[in-house]
């Protein structure tokens, strides 16, 4: 199927075709609602790379997950969650991309707890609330658009009016939190406490991608402010999470860090107006990002379930094969010249360079992709080239796993090919950007200054962090994706708890517990108890009043 929707794809492209599906579902009284289903070039495109890169899970995760018992369950969820991502690719009307999108959202969840510990429990549940904000702005979108007539938002791109205006406003939120910009980038890093599978699809090419893909199809309708905060955003995004992945020491985080980092990439171009390099490197990072995720996984399968990088090292005679699909990836996402990465992102830095932007912007774009080179360099060295500091001999004895190389290997080719076939295909004329010789080669110069920070890091090793805890609040700032966990989770949550614990203690256990309840219980039972006394005792009661009465009577 992602063959014949390529090759479709590159048909529909050449001709410039678009087909746009129709379908009544209720009429009533004068109105009828309408759903469509808009096929072009672009959606076959990205269904084809969705449904490739899925297949190849698929058969991934059937070595992966063979020793659980709801293998099946597993398998039933991934393929719910792709048939999510189609809907919410083809739906071009507000209505059927609300119900791909909360299913994203709903699969997601379940299959972040699927392991059923506390960790799993938290993660899912900050990860289902923090999408709930963009199905809430979604829901608010639709009520907006109801007086329009029509949900099908491609017709109204080009109208300026206050609603669309406002409608936009609420699309660019729930994108926000879908694809975990600042300030819900919180719940990405959490999210790796699903199964390692799980993780190379969401967050390769579906549910992070799912907001960049909605902000690619409306961005022609955006206006400039919209536009120019949605460029902060994105490129604070970036550099936060390039800064963060550099003191991470969790081995999927730091591949969850590099995502949240390449979807700031997309959406800081994306907001420059390059709607089509943003949908180019949406499809090149999904090739490689989801093969650094099944790399990820062959080593915490190997390891027996260890992620952290500083129990790894000397893998490269360990695992050959796996290591050089790894760096292979790694170099991919650095921009290495000629593999798949280098195509996008290089043509991203060069369209930036030619924008009449600030300094500022220019510089915070070419930090955050030195920041790139230096995690992933860090990276490669604690697993393959470092001492090995495994605390166990369980790595030395693991089976080579045919399966998932297998899978890996039908990934490698696309990773070192397609960047270059796609820049083919995609653009009709082919980008030819004019730049003064510094600024031409200004990404390999932060790529190399990249390459010298993470040499820097490894090779100070732990005495190089010992300077920085000089500055320790801002090393605890960069280190903690500026606060953003805390913010989104105890931060967020502390006031509500504490306010709750208070009307508890001295509400439902004090003061309303005191006039209320037990204060009323209290006073019955001690009129109660009188009357009883009264009951019990009236025959001594009735004589001595009988006594004293007769004492009255004898000295009046």
């Amino acid at each position: 199927m992602a063959l014949a929707l390529f090759f479709f794809s590159m048909y529909l492209l050449m001709f410039g075709l678009d087909f746009v599906f129709e379908f009544n579902l209720l009429n009533l009284s004068s109105s009828s609602l309408i759903s469509m289903l808009y096929v072009d070039w672009v959606s076959l495109l990205f269904m084809s790379f969705v449904l490739y890169i899925s297949s190849l899970i698929m058969n991934y995760s059937s070595e992966y997950m063979g020793g659980d018992p709801n293998l099946k369950r597993f398998i039933y969820l991934v393929l719910l969650f792709v048939f999510s991502m189609m809907m919410m690719i083809l739906g071009l009307n507000l209505v059927s991309i609300l119900l791909g999108w909360d299913g994203l959202g709903l699969v997601s969840y379940v299959l972040v707890i699927y392991y059923q510990n506390v960790k799993s429990y938290n993660a899912g549940m900050l990860t289902a609330l923090s999408n709930r904000v963009g199905d809430a702005a979604l829901l608010m979108s639709i009520a907006w658009m109801s007086s329009l007539g029509s949900w099908n938002f491609p017709f109204y791109l080009y109208w300026d009016s206050p609603i669309m205006g406002v409608v936009f406003m609420f699309c660019v939120l729930a994108a926000f939190t879908k694809s975990a910009q600042i300030p819900f980038s919180s719940w990405l890093p959490a999210a790796m406490a699903a199964p390692t599978p799980v993780s190379a699809l969401v967050h390769s090419s579906t549910l992070v991608t799912a907001g960049v893909y909605l902000l690619i199809r409306m961005s022609p309708g955006f206006s400039d402010s919209l536009m120019s905060v949605l460029l902060f955003f994105s490129l604070f995004t970036m550099f936060m999470a390039g800064a963060g992945a550099n003191f991470e020491y969790d081995l999927k985080k730091i591949i969850a860090l590099s995502t949240l980092s390449q979807l700031g990439m997309m959406l800081t171009i994306l907001s420059l107006g390059g709607q089509d390099l943003a949908f180019f490197h949406l499809l090149t990072h999904a090739l490689f990002k989801a093969l650094l995720f099944m790399c990820a996984g062959v080593i915490i399968h190997s390891f027996g379930d260890i992620q952290d990088i500083r129990c790894m090292g000397g893998l490269i005679k360990v695992l050959p094969v796996t290591c050089i699909c790894m760096n292979i990836s790694n170099f991919a996402l650095c921009g290495v010249p000629f593999l798949s990465g280098f195509y996008s992102k290089d043509m991203i830095a060069e369209v930036l360079s030619m924008e009449v932007l600030s300094i500022f912007i220019y510089l915070v774009f070419y930090v955050s992709i030195g920041l790139t080179v230096s995690y992933s360099v860090r990276l490669s060295y604690y697993i393959f080239y470092g001492d090995f500091n495994t605390p166990s001999v369980y790595s030395l004895g693991c089976q080579y796993n045919k399966t998932m190389i297998k899978s890996m290997v039908g990934l490698i080719f696309m990773v070192v090919f397609m960047g270059s076939a796609l820049s083919w295909g995609l653009f009709s004329t082919p980008y030819f950007i004019i730049l003064p010789f510094l600024m031409k080669v200004m990404t390999l110069v932060f790529i190399f200054i990249g390459l010298g920070l993470g040499v820097e890091i490894v090779v100070t090793g732990y005495s190089g962090y010992s300077w920085t805890f000089k500055f320790f609040a801002v090393t605890v700032f960069f280190s903690s994706m500026w606060h953003l966990p805390v913010l989104s989770t105890s931060g967020a949550v502390k006031p509500f708890l504490g306010s709750g614990k208070v009307s508890f203690t001295r509400g439902d256990h004090g003061w309303l517990e005191y006039y209320g309840s037990a204060g009323l219980f209290a006073v019955t039972k001690m009129v109660v108890k009188s009357a009883q006394a009264l009951s019990v005792n009236h025959i001594k009661i009735f004589l001595f009043t009988f006594l004293v009465l007769i004492l009255c009577l004898t000295i009046v």
